[in-house]
C-alpha cells in the first residue's frame, strides 16, 4: 500500500523545501519528493540575495510581493534558528546597484522612477547616488563608478545553510524527505492523488509543484501551465578575504564567510549547465572596475546554474481549476521569496485556496485568446 500524506510537495530547491516547512510546522503530514543531485537544481547556483529594489517593473503586484517576503525575512531566518539551530546569516543592510557608466546611471534612474510611481507611497524607498555618495558608504569602489542606486531593504544570506536549516525544519516536524523521486506521472483519484516514480507510489490529499524546471513537464498532467525555460547564469567564488564588502551589490557580494562572490550573465543556452571561461573572464572585468582591490585576488570556485524562467520574468502560482488541491509554484526568486512561500503561502495552501495577492500570478496571463 502506497504511503498516504495531507500534501505532497515535488521537488526538494529552496521553493519546495520552503513550502514544504511552512505546511509541516501547520501540522500537516508532508512529503517532499526530490529528484536528487542529478536534477537542474537552481538552489545549488543562486547568488543568495534577498532582494526588493528592482522587482515588478510591468506588474506591480510583483514588487508588492517581493517586498512582502523580504519584510517576512527576518521572521523566517529566527524560525529556522530556533527549530534546526542553523544560523543562515541574514542581513538586511541594504543594497547597491552599481553604475559604470552615465547612460547606466540614467537608464536605472528612470526604470526606479518609473517602478516607483507604480506602487503605493513608501512601498519602494531607494536613493540614487554619485561616485561621491556610493564612496562613502563603499569606500573600495574604483573610479570608473559613476554612481548607484541604494535601496534600504535589500539584503543578503548564506543560502547553503539556508537550505539545510529548512530540510532540519521539515525533519524537526516530522516531514519525510524522499530523495531519487523522479516523478513520472501525477494522477487524480478519490480524495486527492497518486504520484508514481519508478514502481513506487505515494498519495497525498494535495500536491505542489515545486519542481523548477520540471514543473514545465508535470503542470499539464494536473491541468495546469508552466511554460518556464532555463536561463543559465555563472558565479565566481574568491578566497576569504578580510571584511570590506559590508552591502551586497548585485554582481559582487562578500559571503558571512569572507569570500567574495561575483555574477551577472544571463545566457540563453538550454540546458547546458557548464563553465565557459569568456564568461568568467567578463564577470571578473566587471567586478575588478567596481572593486580594483579584487584585481590580484586568487578565484578558488567557479560554476553555473539554470534559473527558472517564465515568458514574462515574474512567478507563476496557481491552483488547477480541473483538479483543486493542485498547485504550481515556480520562480526565479527562491531566495528572496523564501519567506513568502514558508509564511505566507503555505497556510493558503492547507487551506486549499490561494491568497488574492497571488492572483496576478496565474499563468492564464500567457493566454493569448483570453488576453485578446
Amino acid at each position: 500500500m502506497a504511503a498516504s500524506f495531507d500534501v505532497a510537495v515535488i521537488g526538494g530547491g529552496l521553493v519546495g523545501a520552503a513550502t514544504g516547512w511552512g505546511l509541516a510546522r501547520l501540522g500537516q503530514r508532508v512529503a517532499v519528493l526530490d529528484e536528487g543531485d542529478d536534477a537542474y537544481r537552481a538552489s545549488r547556483g543562486n547568488f543568495a540575495l534577498v532582494w526588493v529594489q528592482s522587482k515588478g517593473l510591468g506588474l506591480p503586484a510583483y514588487a508588492q510581493w517581493t517586498r512582502s517576503s523580504s519584510d517576512r525575512w527576518s521572521e523566517l531566518a529566527s524560525a529556522l534558528r530556533e527549530e534546526s539551530g542553523i544560523d543562515v546569516a541574514f542581513s538586511r543592510p541594504g543594497g547597491f546597484t552599481l553604475c559604470l557608466s552615465e547612460v547606466q546611471l540614467t537608464a536605472r534612474a528612470e526604470q526606479m522612477k518609473r517602478l516607483h510611481n507604480s506602487l503605493p507611497p513608501q512601498a519602494l524607498p531607494y536613493e540614487i547616488l554619485d561616485h561621491t555618495a556610493t564612496a562613502k558608504l563603499l569606500p573600495q569602489i574604483g573610479p570608473e563608478v559613476v554612481g548607484s542606486v541604494f535601496c534600504p531593504l535589500d539584503g543578503h544570506v548564506n543560502s547553503l545553510r539556508l537550505l539545510r536549516a529548512l530540510h532540519a525544519g521539515l525533519q524537526h516536524h516530522g516531514a519525510q524527505y524522499v530523495p531519487n523521486f523522479t516523478v513520472t506521472n501525477v494522477a487524480p483519484r478519490q480524495g486527492g492523488f497518486t504520484i508514481e516514480s519508478a514502481g513506487r507510489h505515494i498519495e497525498a490529499g494535495k500536491v505542489v509543484l515545486a519542481a523548477g524546471l520540471g514543473n514545465a513537464r508535470l503542470a499539464p498532467l494536473l491541468g495546469l501551465n508552466a511554460p518556464v525555460r532555463p536561463l543559465r547564469g555563472q558565479i565566481l567564488v574568491t578566497e576569504k578575504l578580510a571584511p570590506f564588502l559590508h552591502h551586497p551589490v548585485v554582481n559582487v557580494r562578500q559571503t558571512d564567510e569572507g569570500g567574495v562572490m561575483l555574477s551577472g550573465s544571463q545566457e540563453e543556452v538550454g540546458f547546458d549547465d557548464g563553465t565557459t571561461l569568456p564568461v568568467g573572464a567578463a564577470i571578473a572585468q566587471r567586478a575588478v572596475k567596481m572593486f580594483p582591490l579584487l584585481r590580484d585576488v586568487n578565484i578558488v570556485r567557479s560554476w553555473s546554474a539554470l534559473r527558472v524562467m517564465s515568458p514574462d520574468g515574474f512567478p507563476i502560482y496557481q491552483q488547477s481549476a480541473q483538479h483543486p488541491g493542485a498547485f504550481v509554484l515556480t520562480c526565479h526568486s527562491g531566495v528572496t521569496l523564501a519567506a513568502a512561500h514558508a509564511l505566507t503561502l503555505a497556510p493558503h495552501i492547507a487551506a486549499g485556496k490561494l491568497p488574492d495577492e497571488v492572483a496576478p500570478f496565474t499563468a492564464d496571463r500567457f493566454d493569448v485568446s483570453q488576453a485578446a
